[in-house]
């Protein structure tokens, strides 16, 4: 066996300036990396005007950059361990900053799919490697601080994405999406190497394992693909959408196979034998699913039923992270005088009261009253991130945080874009069923909907024109409906995951193996 980092000796952690700017720079590139997850979301509609596409071709520079980041960041514990974790993510920081300077600078939909490619693929190692690398850097009685930081810029970064990308795209022009990552990139790449090149982990020359590399890009590419285009597809009605779905299921369970046996795995699963692992990324990735479904649907719901623009759905989604700014430093900085099962479980529980909130709300709901939920959402956001990451990571060598993270962060994805498809598939099937119903009651039978109707038809409406406008109002109260359904749905999955997280086994310590204080 070569040499592994642990059997190095330890660095000492950074401290003062050197730290300050450290946290900045990896900071900033995480939120950068996470930002573009989201930022082209709103940008859509005018991309594909500007290429002369329709809106479903644009969507496909959202799909291309959450397939190739999903493809890289099992990867990642493999690639830093055979060229170093600081040249690594310095590298992939780097590759980002290029591939969206040719995003903005693309001319044609495949030019830009192409970047977007090249922009998840070099991106892909760097959320995980920002992690490793803060808590190698920090002294570990303050890596609490260092994950509160870290988890911060995760969770504030997806929710700030469509109003900035909405801000840019009606004041600049969509390019400017792509072109405001380089300063950021390159500032927060040089500032890294000039602070960590001396401190880089050893490297060990490790055979890349083909047949599992080949299974893992065909099985994720096939997942993320149905998942981003089934509902265009009417799902598995669709022959491309089933096909996909049973070559997915294939090459993965191909895949778990083969790493298990593998003298060089491409995805370290014997990680999932540590229990506080496994119970850790379990409860992160049902959890994400939970959170991003609302996360998709709320701004979905104002827009397109409720009549709202994109900047004041953002807006309306934006005070949830209020207080998990606030918070995360507070937490890290006191997260080892608590129970993390306890503070997760208190996670939870706001979710489902406040999921449960938002179930309870009418297509009549103000502003103001749609804001005081997200509001207090934010409450459980640190609550939530922040103890996951020391609970799935705690028992761990320092050799393993990379592969460990890469690997969660990676079903924390896969939560993400699973959600994505079947929330929006839930609340567009349950708003039809939903409409139907109340379809019923708009009869002659009806008093309430034969005084409505004569209502209407001292507006100087056709009669063709009333039914249009009682159908109008039926889509809306139907969809309304639909969308409590999906944070009803969201609440009773927070309640189920308690139970779950209470799997885990304490000391909990630092991240990275110091167990207990």
């Amino acid at each position: 066996m070569a040499v592994t980092p642990e059997k190095a000796a330890p660095l000492k952690p950074l401290h003062g300036t050197p730290l300050v700017l450290l946290t900045i720079a990896v900071a900033f590139s995480t939120f950068m990396e996470v930002l573009d997850m989201t930022i082209v979301n709103v940008a859509v509609p005018h991309i594909s005007g500007s290429l002369g596409v329709s809106a479903s071709e644009g969507t496909w520079t959202i799909s291309s950059y959450s397939l190739a980041s999903a493809i890289m960041q099992p990867l990642t514990g493999w690639i830093a361990r055979r060229f170093g974790e600081v040249r690594t993510f310095v590298t992939s920081v780097m590759l980002f900053v290029v591939f969206s300077m040719l995003c903005g600078m693309a001319t044609s939909m495949p030019m830009l799919v192409i970047g977007r490619l090249m922009q998840g693929a070099g991106s892909g190692p760097m959320v995980a490697l920002s992690l490793t690398l803060l808590l190698s850097s920090y002294p570990k009685e303050r890596q609490g601080i260092a994950l509160a930081l870290w988890a911060m810029t995760v969770v504030v970064a997806p929710i700030f994405g469509p109003i900035l990308g909405g801000w840019i795209t009606d004041n600049l022009s969509w390019p400017w999406i792509f072109y405001i990552n380089l300063p950021v990139g390159v500032l927060a790449g040089i500032i890294t190497w000039t602070l960590l090149h001396k401190r880089e982990t050893k490297t060990i020359k490790a055979p890349i394992d083909v047949i599992g590399l080949v299974l893992l890009v065909a099985g994720i590419g096939c997942l993320q693909f149905m998942l981003d285009n089934g509902n265009d597809h009417d799902w598995f009605a669709s022959p491309l959408i089933s096909s996909l779905g049973i070559t997915a299921l294939i090459c993965l369970t191909f895949l778990v196979v083969w790493e298990i046996h593998a003298k060089h795995p491409v995805v370290d699963l014997t990680l999932f034998k540590q229990r506080n692992f496994t119970v850790g990324v379990i409860s992160l990735s049902l959890g994400m699913f939970a959170f991003f479904g609302i996360n998709v649907v709320f701004p979905l719901w104002l827009q397109t039923t409720l009549g709202y623009t994109a900047t004041w759905a953002g807006l309306a989604s934006a005070p949830v992270g209020v207080l998990a700014f606030l918070l995360s430093p507070i937490l890290g900085r006191n997260m080892h005088k608590l129970d993390l099962r306890m503070v997760v479980t208190f996670a939870f529980m706001v979710f489902a009261v406040t999921s449960y909130w938002f179930s309870t709300f009418d297509s009549a709901a103000s502003f103001a009253t749609l804001v005081v939920p997200r509001f207090v959402m934010g409450i459980a956001i640190p609550c939530f991130f922040i103890p996951l990451n020391q609970i799935y990571l705690s028992g761990l060598p320092a050799s393993e945080i990379a592969s460990a993270s890469g690997l969660s962060n990676f079903f924390r994805t896969l939560g993400s874009s699973v959600s994505t498809a079947v929330t929006v598939t839930l609340w567009q099937h349950r708003g039809i069923y939903h409409h139907a119903t109340l379809t019923e009651y708009v009869s002659p039978g009806q008093p309430a909907a034969t005084q409505y109707l004569q209502q209407l038809s001292h507006m100087n409406l056709s009669a063709s024109q009333r039914l249009g406008f009682i159908d109008q109002i039926v889509n809306r109260e139907g969809l309304t409906l639909a969308v409590n359904d999906v944070f009803f749905l969201c609440a009773i999955l927070f309640v189920i995951l308690i139970p779950v997280l209470w799997f885990s086994r304490p000391p909990f310590g630092s991240a990275g193996g110091a167990m207990g204080h």
